[in-house]
C-alpha cells in the first residue's frame, strides 16, 4: 500500500513538471485558477478585517488605513521572496538542474528566518513616529495596537508567502490553495469573536490575522518537511551555503520586495493628499474602497504569479517562443477578465459601498466610497498590462527591470498626476482617484511596451539556435 502511495505520490509530481514545462496556455489556466481563489479568499479576509473594524468606527478604519501601508511592505517582502524562490525554482526546473531547485528553496527559507528576525526589531521601536508622520493624528494609539501584533508575529506572514510560492514553483497550486483557503476561513471565523466577542477591538482583528498565518505555514511545512511529497526537498544535511544562488534569489526578490515599498509610499503620499484635501474621511473612504479595488485585481495579479513559474520554466529551457505564449496569452486573459469586472462594479457599486456604511459611525461615507469605486473601473482594464510584464520580467530574473517599471508607473505617473489633479487642477479628493487610474493606465501601457520589445529581442537573438 504504501508502495502503491509512493507510485502515485511520483506520478503526481511527474505531472506538476510536466505541465509547467510543457503547453504554456494550458499550464496558465491550470496554474491561474487556484492562484485567484486562494487570493481571493486571502482579501477576503483582509476585506472582513476592514468591515468589522468599520463597525468600531470611521477612526478605527482610518487607523487601519494607516497602517496598511506598512503592513504592505511586510507583505510584499513576503511577496518579493516568495517572487525570487518562484523564479529561481522554476529556472532550475526548466534547465532539469533538481539540487539547485531544492538548494534555491532552502536559501529562500532561511533568509526569510532572518529577515523575521531582523525587521521588526527595528520597526516596532519606531512605530509611533513612522504613523504620525504619515498623519495618523487621534487614530495613532488604535494604528500601533494593530502594528505591534501583527509585526511581532512577522515570521508566519513571510514564512506563509515563501513556503507557497515553493510549492506553486514546481505547479502545486492546489496544496498552496488549500493552506490559503484554511487561513482565509479562519480569519473570517474568528474576527468577529475577537473584535466583540472577546472585546479586543482592532486589537482582535489583529490577532485574528497573525493566527491564521501560523496555521497556513504549519500546514505547508508539514507538506515540505514531514509527509515529504513534493518535488522540492527541503534537507539541512543537503543544504550548501551558495552566494551566487543568495544572488540570484535577492536579485529578484529585493526588487519585488521594493516594488511593494514603492507602492506604500504612495499609499502614505496619497493618503496625506486625501488628507489635507478633505481629511481623516477621505482616508476611511479610499481605504475601504482600496480593499475592493484589490479583490479586483486578484485575477490580473494570479495570473501573473502563474506567469512566473511558466514563462520562468521556459527562459530557463531557452524556449522563448514558449514564453512569448505565456506572455501575450496571460495579457488577453487578464484584459478580458478585467473589462467583465469594471463592468461588474460600475453597476453594483452603491450595494458594495454599504458593505463598508453598516454603522451609524460610517453610514455618511457611502456615497463617496460608491463614487470611488465607479471611477476605478477604468483601472481594471489596463493594469494587467503593468502586472504581467511585471512578472515576465520576474520570471527571467529581471527584477530590476521590473522594479523600474514600478517605480517609473507610482512616482512619474501616479503621483505626479494625482498632484495636479488635486491641488492645481483643485479636484479635490476625486483628483487622486483620477491620478491613480490616468497615471496608472498610462505606466501599464509603458511596461506591456518595454516587455513586448525585450522577448521580441530574445527570440530574434536566440530562437534560431535552440529550435
Amino acid at each position: 500500500m504504501n508502495a502503491n502511495n509512493k507510485k502515485k505520490e511520483n506520478a503526481g509530481v511527474a505531472s506538476r513538471i510536466s505541465l509547467i514545462t510543457g503547453d504554456p496556455k494550458k499550464a496558465i489556466r491550470t496554474l491561474s485558477v487556484p492562484m485567484v481563489i486562494s487570493m481571493f479568499l486571502i482579501m477576503a479576509y483582509n476585506l472582513a478585517d476592514s468591515i468589522w473594524v468599520a463597525g468600531l468606527g470611521s477612526d478605527s478604519l482610518a487607523a487601519l488605513g494607516f497602517i496598511t501601508p506598512l503592513f504592505m511592505i511586510i507583505i510584499g517582502l513576503g511577496n518579493g521572496l516568495g517572487a525570487g524562490a518562484n523564479s529561481l525554482i522554476a529556472r532550475s526546473i526548466g534547465a532539469k538542474d533538481k539540487k539547485r531547485a531544492d538548494n534555491a528553496a532552502m536559501h529562500s527559507i532561511l533568509i526569510t528566518v532572518v529577515i523575521s528576525i531582523v525587521v521588526p526589531v527595528v520597526l516596532l521601536i519606531s512605530l509611533k513616529d513612522i504613523l504620525l508622520i504619515m498623519g495618523a493624528g487621534s487614530t495613532v494609539d488604535q494604528a500601533v495596537q494593530y502594528g505591534q501584533i501583527v509585526f511581532g508575529g512577522m515570521i508566519f506572514l513571510l514564512f506563509s508567502s515563501v513556503a507557497a510560492s515553493i510549492l506553486r514553483s514546481e505547479g502545486d497550486v492546489n496544496r498552496a490553495m488549500y493552506a490559503m483557503v484554511a487561513t482565509a476561513i479562519l480569519n473570517i471565523i474568528i474576527d468577529p469573536i475577537f473584535i466583540y466577542y472577546l472585546g479586543l477591538g482592532i486589537a482582535g482583528a489583529a490577532w485574528a490575522t497573525l493566527l491564521s498565518s501560523a496555521i497556513s505555514s504549519f500546514l505547508i511545512l508539514y507538506w515540505l518537511v514531514i509527509k515529504k511529497n513534493t518535488y522540492i526537498k527541503l534537507s539541512l544535511k543537503e543544504f550548501k551555503f551558495s552566494p551566487k544562488i543568495i544572488k540570484d534569489l535577492l536579485r529578484v526578490g529585493l526588487p519585488a520586495s521594493a516594488e511593494t515599498l514603492v507602492m506604500s509610499i504612495l499609499s502614505i503620499i496619497l493618503n496625506a493628499m486625501l488628507v489635507i484635501a478633505a481629511g481623516t474621511d477621505a482616508v476611511a473612504a479610499y481605504t475601504a474602497g482600496w480593499r475592493v479595488v484589490m479583490m479586483a485585481l486578484i485575477p490580473p495579479i494570479g495570473i501573473g504569479t502563474a506567469a512566473i513559474t511558466v514563462a520562468g520554466a521556459a527562459y530557463g529551457a531557452k524556449k522563448f517562443k514558449n514564453l512569448s505564449i505565456a506572455f501575450n496569452y496571460s495579457i488577453k486573459l487578464g484584459i478580458g477578465i478585467g473589462l467583465i469586472i469594471g463592468i461588474i462594479s460600475y453597476i453594483f457599486a452603491p450595494s458594495i459601498a454599504t458593505i463598508f456604511t453598516y454603522s451609524p459611525q460610517s453610514a455618511h461615507l457611502a456615497p463617496t466610497i460608491a463614487e470611488f469605486l465607479r471611477v476605478m473601473c477604468l483601472f481594471y482594464i489596463t493594469v494587467p498590462l503593468g502586472i504581467l510584464a511585471s512578472s515576465v520580467f520576474q520570471a527571467m530574473g529581471k527584477g530590476l527591470t521590473s522594479l523600474i517599471i514600478t517605480v517609473i508607473r507610482e512616482v512619474a505617473f501616479i503621483s505626479i498626476l494625482a498632484y495636479l489633479f488635486t491641488f492645481v487642477f483643485n479636484m479635490g479628493e476625486q483628483g487622486v482617484w483620477w491620478g491613480i487610474v490616468i497615471g496608472g493606465g498610462m505606466g501599464c501601457v509603458f511596461a506591456y511596451i518595454w516587455a513586448m520589445m525585450f522577448i521580441k529581442r530574445l527570440k530574434k537573438n536566440y530562437e534560431p539556435t535552440t529550435a
